[in-house]
């Protein structure tokens, strides 16, 4: 008699990380983002900023006290740049590898296919900006993408498991609701139905005081 044993698969996390073309590689952008692209990485967000002096200051802060940091304040700050949300699995890990180390001279060397090693110039000017860790993303990412959200987004069996017990009942309810109605809107009517029946929805008591407190 074959028994067969269920073996638990590891939850997937798609991680986000912030990732910058910089001043230098601004007018390379389609081509780098058309390598993230390739690479499996999905652009959530897409903003092109120029930052000040001070704005600059305050990203690299970590790096104050450095030799390079006045040096990175002014380039940073000399010219437009374009910041970008990825995500993937491991995007952290990933984009890290995929541009190479920061020093554009030892990113030929070593990674010659490298973002960095194709497109950078030097150790400062060196094409793209990644976040060191997870830390450092989330910091980096708010910076730029205040109104981001930032739990993890789970996938595969994980996120099958999530749809069928927290969204597909409601969905199921309201689908049957259409099915009865049959509004002249559907998506207008089914749209207000989930915003009113949404169970995850806080429910406000008020506590009415008395008239006549004695």
């Amino acid at each position: 008699m074959n028994e067969s044993t269920n073996i638990s698969q590891p939850q997937i996390y798609v991680e986000r990380t912030l990732a910058i073309i910089k001043p230098d590689a601004v007018a390379r952008a389609v081509e780098i983002e058309d390598i993230i692209i390739r690479a499996g990485f999905s652009i959530l967000q897409r903003r092109q900023v120029q930052l000040t002096p001070e704005q600059a200051s305050d990203f690299y802060s970590e790096h104050f006290g450095k030799k390079i940091f006045s040096s990175l304040v002014e380039y940073m700050s000399n010219g437009p740049i374009i910041c970008l949300l990825l995500a993937r699995n491991q995007a952290i890990n990933m984009w890290d590898e995929l541009i190479g180390p920061s020093n554009t001279f030892k990113a030929q060397e070593i990674c010659p296919d490298s973002i960095r090693a194709v497109y950078g110039q030097d150790e400062l000017q060196n094409a793209v900006h990644g976040s060191e860790n997870q830390i450092c993303a989330e910091r980096e990412i708010r910076f730029f993408f205040p109104e981001t959200i930032l739990e993890p987004i789970i996938t595969g069996q994980s996120a099958k498991d999530y749809l069928a017990k927290t969204v597909n009942p409601t969905l199921l309810k309201g689908l049957t609701q259409l099915s009865k109605l049959k509004p002249a809107d559907p998506v207008g009517w089914l749209a207000e139905w989930l915003q009113n029946n949404n169970p995850n929805k806080p429910k406000i008591n008020i506590i009415k005081a008395p008239l006549n407190p004695t």
